[in-house]
């Protein structure tokens, strides 16, 4: 009886904790000022996810939640497999582009005087 109430207790702070770093996660999806630190806090969801699957399936005693996230944790790797390629191929092409086609690089009057002073001089020299 005592064992049981302890794992029930530890369960609830359990899901409590989780609850809290499940949304600062999401605030940091949503807020997050570049793309692959919104693609590391779905990842860390993901983590989030199967931590509350492992909590549930103490609680309830049901294994089969257990397989449930193996499978979450298989899809959610490939998941992160996938965001990281994207942006890997996003930057490669980033970087093949002449930096003066890239607008966010460079300011319009900054783009304008770059032109003139590559620009080649008439004459000899």
């Amino acid at each position: 009886m005592m064992a049981a109430s302890v794992v029930s207790a530890a369960a609830m702070v359990a899901l409590g904790i989780l609850s809290v770093a499940f949304l600062l996660t999401v605030y940091r999806v949503v807020a997050g000022p570049t793309l692959p630190d919104r693609v590391l806090a779905l990842d860390m969801l993901v983590a989030i996810a199967i931590g509350f699957i492992a909590v549930i399936a103490i609680k309830t005693g049901f294994t089969l939640y257990i397989d449930i996230a193996i499978s979450l944790g298989l899809v959610g790797f490939l998941a992160t497999v996938a965001f990281a390629r994207f942006i890997l191929t996003q930057a490669q092409s980033d970087i093949s582009k002449p930096r003066a086609a890239r607008p966010e690089t460079i300011g319009a009057s900054e783009s304008k005087k770059m032109r003139k002073r590559n620009k080649p001089k008439k004459g000899g020299r």
